[in-house]
C-alpha cells in the first residue's frame, strides 16, 4: 500500500496538501486543473520534491530520501531519455546507472525492447525515433527496473489519439504482467476511463482521497465539473 501521510508542500504562493492511501495494484488517474499540483504530487512521491511536513510510505515503511532507492519508476512528460545514448543504453540505465552491463544484462535489455515492440532498434539514437517509439523506450526501461510503483507524468500527451490509445493499452498489458501500482497524471479525462479504476482529484491546494472512476464521472464535485466543462 502507498500512503501519503499528512503531506504539506509550500512554494511561495503555491501549496499542496494530501492525506490518503492507495492499495497495491491500484490504477489511479491524477486529474485536475492546470497548475493545481498534479506533477508536484508525483514528484513528492518519487522523492524529487521536498515536503515541508508529512511522509510517504510503501507498505508501512518510510520511503528512503534517495529517489533512486525508492520502490518507484517514473516516466516524465519528456520521457527523460539521453539524446547522446543509444536506445539500448537508455534502457540499460534501468539496470546499471554506470552502463557496465553483463552479457545477461544485454540480453535483458534486448528482451525488454522486444516486449515493447522495438526489436532491432537498440543502436538507434532517440532523435531517430518517432514520439511513440520514444515512449516505448521509456516503458522498456521501466520494465527492467521492476519496481512495484509506476508514476507516469503525462508521457503520452504529445501523441495523437490513435497512438496514445495504443500506448495506454501497452501500459495496461505491462501492469497486468507486473501487478505494479500506477499513478498517472493526465489532462485527458478519457485516459482515466480507459485505464484507471480510481481518480485522485488535485484542486484548490488539495490532493483528494481516491474515488472510483465511475463514481467520479457520474457525480463529480463542483471543481471537477468545472474542469470537465460541464
Amino acid at each position: 500500500m502507498l500512503t501519503v501521510d499528512n503531506m504539506r508542500i509550500k512554494m511561495g504562493d503555491f501549496s499542496l496538501a494530501g492525506d490518503f492511501k492507495i492499495a497495491s495494484g491500484a490504477r489511479v488517474a491524477v486529474l485536475g486543473p492546470s497548475g493545481a499540483g498534479k506533477s508536484t504530487l508525483l514528484a513528492a512521491i518519487a522523492g524529487f520534491q521536498p515536503m515541508d511536513s508529512g511522509s510517504i510510505r510503501w507498505n508501512d515503511t518510510a520511503m528512503p530520501k534517495d529517489p533512486a532507492a525508492r520502490p518507484i519508476s517514473m516516466v516524465f512528460q519528456d520521457n527523460n531519455l539521453f539524446p547522446h545514448l543509444t536506445v539500448a543504453q537508455n534502457v540499460g540505465l534501468g539496470l546499471r546507472p554506470n552502463l557496465r552491463l553483463s552479457s545477461d544484462d544485454h540480453a535483458r535489455v534486448e528482451s525488454a525492447l522486444t516486449r515493447v515492440g522495438l526489436e532491432g532498434m537498440g543502436e538507434r539514437k532517440p532523435a531517430q525515433l518517432s514520439g511513440g517509439q520514444i515512449a516505448r523506450v521509456a516503458l522498456a526501461r521501466v520494465l527492467l527496473r521492476d519496481r512495484p510503483v509506476l508514476l507516469l507524468d503525462e508521457p503520452f500527451g504529445a501523441l495523437g489519439p490513435a497512438l496514445k490509445a495504443e500506448m495506454l493499452e501497452l501500459v495496461r498489458t505491462l501492469l497486468d504482467e507486473t501487478g505494479a501500482t500506477l499513478l498517472m497524471v493526465s489532462h485527458d479525462p478519457e485516459d482515466a476511463r480507459v485505464l484507471c479504476d480510481q481518480v485522485v482529484l488535485v484542486a484548490d491546494g488539495q490532493a483528494h482521497t481516491p474515488v472510483a472512476t465511475d463514481e467520479m464521472f457520474a457525480s463529480p464535485p463542483e471543481v471537477m465539473r468545472e474542469y470537465l466543462g460541464r
